[in-house]
This record gives structure tokens, C-alpha cells and sequence, in this order.
């Protein structure tokens, strides 16, 4: 069977008149971490994308499944969540606005506080480099010009460089503790400081999606921010430490002054009604989820012991991954990982991120890094 052809599909054709915002040029795409390829023998593991290596909980399953009312659109307020989360965080609800995850969260940020204005100036958003890679994306997309500051050798951000780009077009500042993908935090006298420094004109917003995994007790605390700060905006996400990673749902939380525009720009309906019930369940039953947590952590502090026995050196890592700064050997690297039936998030010829995955895959990872000679600090 034939496809017909278009019309005007002829050699002779003129050029479609139909063109994309010139931003999409300039921008990145997305590379979502790759699943793991099959290899005759061995359990294939997918340590590329951060994700919960467990199910959600049972009483979470047991919850998307009573969902029947699907038929009808969900609740635009995400009321339930916000009254549990409110309960939970010890917030007022009004003070949380929900969304497709962090990154829906963050995106209803940029398009309430930055973006193009009436001038012929872009207004800029400060972010650290290499962090999440979404970033420079949803800043491009909301029509603003990105400011990325290089992070400091150990992986962390250099916030003295961030508080020296700031101009009178600063709209935005994304900080991400832990950082993704390199792992350390940020520590909460640093922040402090570094607030009581930036404008108060300017929003500065906290990216938590790894929190509940931090066990660092100089870690900042982005609520704790938030209550002194009316500029300040938090983002957690029940995509990680929850496995609800595919479901989408997510929360920013904010003082009035935020909040009452960050409504305006939320994308109606972004949380499902199924998201949503799994979410608050989820909270429901947090002792369960902190002990799964505590297992993941447990695992990432073998990983991380292990790498360093074997004399490579890693940053500090409170996320659920760790990074190898491979620079030239990254997909190197990256393809003996899939020769042993493991994915890995490779970054050009900058490094690999590797989520803690299964005991069993975190263990073929470290045999992969005793073998391997050309790790960060071997000879």
C-alpha cells in the first residue's frame, strides 16, 4: 500500500511559510535517560533517569485503582492534596500550588516572573551549571535569556558567582540542592547568606525534588526559607522518593505574595484525580516511604563507600545517584555499562550520572568501576 502524497509535495514546492519560535533553535532537547539494552544472561537494570527502583506502595496501587471517576475532570485546586500536604508540611494550603511535577511547578514560576517584556530585553534567570537539565529549556521556552554560572570543582554551586551575575534584569534564580545531577547540597548558613544578599525583588526558587534523601544535617531547608522569605519559592515532588514518578505530580510552596500570580499561570487540571489520590495516600502512609527511602540511602552509602575504596573520587552525594566526573571517558564508559546490561546517564564528554538502582545493579556498577582504568583519581 502506497502513502498519497501531500499536496505541494512536488520538487518544485515552495518553502513551508509555517516556522517555530526562533528559541527552539537556540535550545537544547531533552535526552531522557535511555532504558538498558538486553543482554543474553544478565537481569537488565535502567540507572539513567532517578527513578524509585520500587513500586509504589501497595495502599497506593490499592487507591489508583478505586479510581472510577475518571470521566470527569479533576479537582483545578487540587484540594485533597493541598490539605494534606498543608497537614503534613505544617504550611498553609493557600501558601501550595500544585503541578505536572517539580517541572510543572517550576514552569508556572518562569511564566508568572520571567519571560519577555514590553522593552526589547529578555529578562534573565540565574542558574548553576551543569544542574538539571530542564533548565535552560524552560527558561528559553518562557521567553527568557539564561544566565548559567559554572559550578565549583567539588560539584556544588558557586554562589558567589550566581550573587555576581545578578543585574537589573534578574528575574529568576534556580537554586537545586542536592544538584542534579553532581549530588551535593546546599547547606543552610550558605543560603541564608546568599538571601539576605539578593534583592528581595527577585524570586529565588529552591528545587527539592531529592529532599527527603538528604541526611546531611548542615542541609538547607527550603521551608524554613520559605517562611523568612517572601521572595522564596520551594519545589518537591512526589516523583522520587514516593515512585510516583509516573503520574506527574508535583508542588511549589510559596508566601501569599507568590502565590496569588503563581495561580494565575498554573495550567488548569495539570494534576489527575488518580495523581493526585496516589499522592495523598502516599503522605498517608509516609513511615512506609521513609523506610524505603532509608533502604535507597543505605545503598547509596555502599556505592559511594565502595567507589571510593576503589579510589575514585566522587562528590558528595545526597540525591539518589551519585556522579562520576569522567570528562573525555564518558562514552567509554557509558558503553561498557550497556555491555553489562546497565543503563547510565551519560552528559557528553562531561560525566556519568548513576542512579542507586536494585542492590543487584548497584553491584555490577561497582564490579564495572573496579575494572574500569580510567576512573576519576586512577592512574
Amino acid at each position: 500500500m502506497t502513502t498519497p502524497e501531500r499536496q505541494g509535495d512536488d520538487a518544485g514546492a515552495q518553502e513551508p511559510s509555517i516556522h517555530p519560535r526562533s528559541v527552539l533553535g537556540r535550545l537544547p532537547r531533552y535526552a531522557a535517560g535511555k532504558p538498558p539494552v538486553v543482554v543474553e544472561g544478565l537481569q537488565s537494570y535502567k540507572l539513567s533517569s532517578n527513578e524509585n527502583p520500587l513500586p509504589p506502595l501497595p495502599s497506593v496501587l490499592a487507591a489508583i485503582a478505586s479510581q472510577t471517576h475518571i470521566n470527569r475532570y479533576p479537582d483545578p485546586m487540587t484540594t485533597a492534596l493541598r490539605t494534606a500536604l498543608a497537614s503534613f508540611l505544617a504550611v498553609p494550603a493557600d501558601d501550595i500550588v500544585a503541578g505536572a511535577g517539580s517541572l510543572g511547578a517550576l514552569n508556572q514560576v518562569l511564566a508568572t516572573f520571567a519571560g519577555q517584556n514590553d522593552y526589547d530585553a529578555a529578562d534573565e534567570v540565574i542558574y548553576p551549571w551543569r544542574s538539571f537539565e530542564a533548565y535552560p529549556i524552560c527558561v528559553g521556552l518562557a521567553g527568557a535569556a539564561g544566565v548559567q554560572i559554572p559550578l565549583n570543582q567539588d560539584g556544588t554551586h558557586d554562589l558567589e558567582a550566581m550573587l555576581a551575575a545578578i543585574t537589573d534584569r534578574t528575574r529568576v534564580i534556580l537554586l537545586c540542592t542536592p544538584n542534579n545531577p553532581t549530588g551535593p547540597i546546599l547547606k543552610a548558613t550558605e543560603v541564608a547568606s546568599f538571601l539576605q544578599r539578593v534583592p528581595a525583588h527577585i524570586v529565588v526558587v529552591i528545587d527539592e525534588a531529592y529532599q527527603e534523601f538528604v541526611r546531611d544535617a548542615e542541609a538547607v531547608d527550603g521551608l524554613a526559607m520559605y517562611r523568612e522569605h517572601q521572595n522564596v519559592v520551594v519545589l518537591r515532588t512526589f516523583s522520587k522518593a514516593h515512585g510516583l514518578a509516573g503520574l506527574r505530580v508535583g508542588y511549589s510552596v510559596s508566601q501569599p505574595e507568590l502565590t496569588q500570580h503563581l495561580r494565575v499561570s498554573a495550567v488548569p487540571f495539570a494534576v489527575s484525580q488518580i495523581a493526585e489520590q496516589a499522592a495523598v495516600t502516599s503522605l498517608e502512609h509516609f513511615d512506609e516511604v521513609r523506610e524505603r527511602v532509608q533502604g535507597i540511602v543505605d545503598e547509596r552509602t555502599r556505592v559511594v563507600e565502595g567507589l571510593r575504596a576503589l579510589g575514585w573520587t566522587v562528590p558528595n552525594a545526597e540525591g539518589n545517584f551519585v556522579w562520576l566526573a569522567l570528562g573525555d571517558n564518558t562514552p567509554e564508559f557509558a558503553g561498557l555499562a550497556e555491555q553489562r546490561a546497565l543503563s547510565v546517564r551519560a552528559f557528553g564528554t562531561e560525566g556519568a550520572r548513576v542512579s542507586i538502582g536494585e542492590p543487584e545493579a548497584n553491584t555490577r556498577f561497582l564490579d564495572l568501576c573496579a575494572a574500569y582504568p580510567h576512573g576519576p583519581g586512577l592512574s
